[in-house]
C-alpha cells in the first residue's frame, strides 16, 4: 500500500538530544544539590538513580513537573526549557529532507517527549508537520502499537500507509512495526540490518522502498 503519512521521531531523530540533556542531566540535578546541600556529581548521582528507579517504559519518567513534585524542587520548570531553547537544533540533513518529502507526504511528529520540550524543539521546523503526538502528553502512556494505532486513526489512514523513523528499537522501530512500517535510525552505527539506516537522507531514498 502507498504510503501517505512519514512519522518522525524528534530527539535523536530531528534533533539532538543536547537540549533536553542538558535539562534532565545538568539543570534537575543542580538545583537538587543546591536544594539539599550536595556537589553537582553526588546530586546527579542520585537524580539518575531516581530516574532509572522509574524507568522508560513509564510516562513519568518524561514528566519534568513529576520529577520537580518527587524531588521536591523548587522554581517553575517551563524557566529551565526557555533558558536551554539555544543548545535545540536540528541535524544537518533535516530541513532538506523534510523540504523534499513534504512536497510528496503528509509529515508528523510521533514522540515520547512532552509537549512542553516539543514546542521548544519544534520553533526550528515552522510551518513543517501537519500535525504533532506527544504519547505521554496526549495519551498517558508511551510509544506501543496502541499509541500508533490511536496516531493513524487520528490522520484518518490505514497503519500500513504511515512510514514512522526513530532511533529506538523498542519505541519506534518495533511499535510502530507491528502496524505499519518503520525503520531504525542509527546515527552511531551500533546496528546492522536491512531495516537499519544512518541518516535521514537514507531514509528518503529507503522510502520508495516501502511502499
Amino acid at each position: 500500500m502507498a504510503i501517505e503519512v512519514v512519522s518522525f521521531d524528534m530527539e535523536g531523530t530531528l534533533v539532538p538530544t543536547d537540549f533536553s540533556s542538558l535539562v534532565w542531566e545538568t539543570d534537575i540535578p543542580r538545583l537538587y544539590g543546591e536544594k539539599n546541600g550536595l556537589g553537582f556529581e553526588e546530586a546527579k548521582r542520585r537524580v539518575i538513580a531516581e530516574y532509572d528507579s522509574i524507568g522508560q517504559g513509564a510516562p513519568e519518567w518524561y514528566d519534568v513537573d513529576y520529577w520537580f513534585r518527587r524531588l521536591d524542587l523548587d522554581g517553575d520548570w517551563r524557566r529551565l526549557l526557555e533558558e536551554r531553547r539555544d543548545a535545540c537544533n536540528p541535524f544537518p540533513e533535516v530541513h532538506g529532507v523534510l523540504k523534499r518529502l513534504g512536497e510528496r507526504y503528509r509529515l508528523i511528529v510521533s514522540s515520547n517527549t512532552i509537549r512542553e520540550f516539543l514546542e521548544i524543539q519544534l520553533r526550528c521546523f515552522p510551518d513543517t508537520f501537519e500535525n504533532v503526538f506527544s504519547a505521554p502528553s496526549d495519551y498517558g502512556g508511551v510509544k506501543d502499537p496502541h499509541f500508533f494505532r490511536k496516531v493513524s486513526e487520528a490522520m484518518m489512514v490505514e497503519p500500513e500507509r504511515m512510514a514512522h523513523v526513530g532511533d529506538s528499537l523498542r519505541f519506534d522501530f518495533e511499535a510502530a512495526g507491528e502496524l505499519g512500517k518503520s525503520v531504525l535510525l542509527d546515527r552511531e552505527g551500533e546496528s546492522n540490518g536491512p531495516h537499519v539506516l544512518k541518516d535521514l537522507e537514507e531514509f528518503e531514498s529507503a522510502l520508495s522502498l516501502l511502499g
